[in-house]
């Protein structure tokens, strides 16, 4: 039994030692390998360094020639300029290249040159500087209004009830000569008898029959009333009022059975054969118009017509809370086209005495700084289009035009439209611009 464990245990014993030989041989080949490998990937590392250190140099070099004269600014704050690229300092962003103006022909570094593609694509305009005589716009915005002058009350002449009236309703047209109402009058009553009595004695006393016509013709009665009443010798109580003039009724005063005075009103009436435009003006505009000036206006309840009419007057009150005044003007209507509260929308086209020959610019050439006003003028003699800012003194305006009275001349051409383009290109550049301007 003892010998068969001996057995056993050596054959363990060889076995083990057998298996330690065989893996130190595999193991110590395999770290042979490892080591070769990793020496040799060592030396490609130390070979790759090297010539990416060689790009890297050469790439360096080339970036420091690239970027050698290059300026560099912020899009947010184009006052800031550096001659590397980087952080903004203000804001933190990444600065940008400026694009800067070919210099070979621009000798004034002030001036910003375009590409005559970025002008097309910008869609810049210029135009030349012209004198003239200013003719101001001014839009005006009122209303139709009865002519004052032409509103007339009809009265009652005599006392008495109203028996019955005839034109009851506001905006109902009455001529002249139309009965309005009936009116019951004691007092006219005892005229017309007397009339009646005068007219049996006028052989004796035709002074008499004189007195008692012109009595009644105080009254307003009209001469054929009168003889009717002479021929048919009988009085009546009621008497019809006859209309003294004709318009439109704006205002009803009394009602049927209502008992008048003499001289009360009875009817409001408007001619309406001419009427008022009110138009407000506003102070600054009031030195360009005056009486007698032509004023054309269209009315939105009648589009593509035109009236016209004179300024008649002008209020010397200003109103203290829209600051205008009201400009009137007469315009005849014979058919009646124009009716009061009416909106009206004119325009007057003013030539002021005191301005003439002057230097004018469209509005949209100029740019506003706060007291500052400034255009670009484009530089004469140069091939690529050169434009440079130039600060002016402005007077008044004329609408759609400005009068320019410093800071430029007649014949110089100034960019009138897409200046916005022109002065952000000027920005960018760090060049004298709409926000960087020289004090």
């Amino acid at each position: 039994m003892n010998r068969n464990k001996i057995i056993m245990y050596a054959l363990y014993g060889v076995v083990l030692i057998a298996g330690i030989l065989i893996g130190s041989t595999f193991f110590a080949g395999h770290g042979d390998r490892s080591h070769g490998s990793q020496e040799n990937a060592e030396a490609a590392g130390h070979s790759q360094d090297a010539h990416g250190h060689a790009e890297a140099v050469e790439h360096s070099h080339d970036t420091h020639e690239h970027i050698d004269g290059q300026i560099w600014t912020c899009s947010m704050h184009p006052q800031i300029r550096q001659n590397e690229p980087g952080k903004c300092p203000l804001c933190a962003m990444d600065l940008i290249p400026v694009n800067a103006s070919d210099g070979a022909e621009n000798t004034d570094p002030e001036a910003i040159q375009l590409s005559e593609e970025a002008i097309a694509l910008a869609s810049v305009q210029t135009s030349i500087v012209r004198r003239g005589n200013p003719v101001k716009e001014i839009r005006l915005f009122g209303t139709i209004r009865p002519d004052e002058r032409l509103i007339r009350s009809q009265v009652s002449h005599v006392d008495g009830r109203i028996e019955r009236l005839l034109v009851n309703t506001v905006g109902e047209t009455v001529r002249t000569g139309q009965t309005i109402a009936i009116i019951f009058s004691p007092d006219l009553l005892n005229a017309q008898q007397e009339l009646i009595e005068a007219k049996k004695l006028a052989y004796i006393q035709p002074a008499l029959l004189t007195a008692a016509r012109e009595k009644l013709r105080l009254r307003l009665l009209s001469d054929e009333q009168i003889a009717q009443i002479e021929q048919s010798g009988t009085a009546s109580p009621g008497l019809e009022i006859k209309a003294n003039v004709g318009g439109i009724v704006t205002a009803r005063r009394i009602e049927q059975g209502d008992y008048v005075n003499q001289g009360s009103v009875l009817l409001d009436l408007a001619d309406l054969s001419s009427v008022w435009g009110v138009f407000d003006a506003y102070e600054a505009d009031l030195p360009y118009l005056k009486v007698g000036d032509r004023v054309d206006y269209t009315l939105r309840s009648l589009p593509g017509k035109t009236f016209s009419g004179k300024i008649s007057f002008i209020e010397p009150m200003l109103d203290a809370t829209t600051r205008t005044a009201k400009i009137r003007v007469e315009t005849a209507n014979p058919r009646g086209e124009l009716k009061p509260e009416m909106f009206a929308d004119a325009v007057v086209n003013s030539s002021p005495q005191h301005l003439t020959n002057e230097i004018i610019i469209p509005r949209t050439a100029v740019l506003w700084t706060g007291r500052r006003s400034i255009v670009y003028v484009k530089q004469p003699g140069m091939d690529t289009p050169t434009f440079k800012l130039r600060e002016i003194e402005l007077g008044p305006s004329l609408g759609d035009e400005l009068i320019a009275l410093s800071g430029i001349r007649e014949g110089e051409e100034i960019v009138t439209r897409g200046v916005f383009v022109v002065d952000a290109s000027a920005q960018l550049e760090g060049k004298s611009s709409m926000m960087n301007m020289p004090n």
